[in-house]
């Protein structure tokens, strides 16, 4: 069954926590950037470019080259990169300070990384990343989600995109000058048990199926009934 959350729900718990300050890029250690060298695979990303007028929509869960840490397996310190989810490809891409160019992660060993994003609409803060490893399909989980709650109940989002080719050649094509990219992005809600559940963004059936969670804007206890008038209606 899919639940539904609200628009408030998800406002409530994407309040991210204050983003501390990182020390500059450039600063960090030689080991540390030593290592996030050795990740790269030694080719140039290619990036996605329409075939025909162009393309509309972006590959990218954000298409900023945001400061990024990344987290291993082996646990190894890494310097900040500047990195981008490439969620068609599902693939990660960084730009080392030297070039000018984006290269292709080896991302085998990443857990999850978290992007630093600047001060803008809304405060400072952190979008935080990690393997998708509950997923209900086993391919997908390699791909990464985005946490937008974390605790008892984990509310995760999951980023997907579909390239529409541009079809504008031929006796029968649609007319369609531009690549374009479909986003399709779902939410899961993991529950103390383990149990993933899809979700929609609508909160009376949220708070039904976690009503410990108590959150803000559920309906409350039933009122008095009153009269047009604002008084209490009388009881015989």
């Amino acid at each position: 069954m899919i639940l539904r959350i609200s628009l408030a729900l998800a406002a409530a718990l994407l309040t991210t926590s204050a983003w501390a300050q990182q020390g500059s890029i450039s600063q960090a250690g030689t080991a540390a950037q030593a290592n996030v060298d050795a990740l790269v695979n030694g080719a140039a990303a290619v990036l996605p470019r329409g075939e025909a007028y162009g393309t509309i929509g972006t590959p990218y869960a954000d298409n900023r080259w945001l400061p990024g840490h990344l987290h291993m397996t082996t646990g190894v310190p890494l310097a900040p990169i500047p990195l981008k989810y490439d969620v068609l490809n599902r693939r990660l891409l960084m730009m080392p300070l030297n070039r000018k160019d984006s290269l292709l992660l080896d991302d085998r060993r990443v857990t999850s990384f978290e992007l630093d994003v600047p001060a803008g609409l809304q405060p400072a803060h952190q979008r935080v990343f990690r393997r998708f490893l509950e997923a209900p399909e086993p391919s997908q989980r390699t791909e990464y989600v985005e946490v937008l709650h974390a605790g008892n109940y984990t509310l995760l989002k999951r980023f997907g995109k579909k390239l529409i080719k541009a079809d504008y050649q031929g006796a029968y094509s649609s007319g369609e000058r531009y690549d374009k990219i479909d986003d399709k992005v779902t939410y899961y809600l993991l529950r103390p048990d383990k149990k993933l559940e899809p979700v929609k963004l609508n909160l009376k059936e949220l708070q039904a199926a976690a009503p410990e969670l108590k959150l803000k804007g559920a309906p409350g206890p039933a009122r008095p009934n009153r009269k047009p008038n604002g008084r209490r209606a009388s009881r015989r």
